[in-house]
């Protein structure tokens, strides 16, 4: 199924290296990653079975927030070792149901080939995928990883937040506090790399005393986003 191995079987990928060429079979049909997604950011997201409640309540959230996504450029795509017949049966169910239409596609990795790859499958949680998330940027770059237990569902704003704040990174050359935007300290500002030489230290405390920016000292300075 791989067209080029990155990973040590049964590893974790590393931040920073390019999503593995892979053709997958999902319920939209066989697509090449990341080539399907040229030019955009697409979410990876693994669950542990399909017809189980938490994934279930999980493929909800993920729908009704796929709106926000799409405003971010960016696609999701479902992964577990189940068959494409069993993914069809519980979209239909969810759709049938719980009256929510399942839009994104869903890998049938019905052999564990992908999973392995990327890690997913734990040896201390058995045969299924852990709730892995994979961020890709639009260049194929492996962004961001989370990894959740079988038995703890995700926080999708969380995915949302992670994806605007590499965006957001990206455009404006810029780091963003815990909780962005609704840090307790700087609220929506953003963080200004530290500087890296003693020049740049000095620019940054007269930078400061102008209002040009805001500092607590010349290595933590932050800004409005622009």
């Amino acid at each position: 199924m791989c067209e080029d191995t990155y990973y040590t079987t049964g590893g974790i990928p590393v931040l920073g290296e390019k999503f593995p060429e892979v053709e997958v079979k999902t319920t939209q049909g066989t697509i090449k990653l990341p080539d399907h997604y040229k030019g955009k950011w697409f979410v990876l997201f693994s669950h542990p079975a399909d017809f189980t409640p938490v994934c279930t309540t999980e493929f909800i959230a993920f729908q009704k927030k796929y709106g926000k996504f799409k405003e971010l450029n960016t696609e999701l795509i479902g992964l577990s070792i189940d068959q494409v017949f069993s993914h069809i049966k519980w979209i239909e169910w969810i759709k049938d149901n719980l009256d929510v239409e399942i839009e994104f596609p869903v890998i049938a990795d019905d052999r564990g080939d992908l999973a392995e790859i990327l890690g997913m499958v734990s040896p201390f949680k058995g045969n299924n995928t852990v709730r892995a998330v994979f961020v890709v940027d639009d260049k194929g770059i492996i962004r961001a990883m989370i990894y959740y237990p079988q038995e703890v569902g995700r926080n999708i704003d969380e995915v949302i937040r992670l994806v605007k704040a590499l965006q957001t990174s990206d455009e404006k050359g810029v780091a963003t506090p815990e909780n962005w935007p609704n840090n307790e300290m700087l609220k929506d500002k953003v963080i200004i790399p530290p500087a890296s030489t003693i020049q740049e230290a000095e620019e940054r405390k007269k930078a400061a005393e102008k209002g040009e920016i805001e500092c607590y000292d010349w290595w933590f300075c932050y800004k409005n986003l622009e």
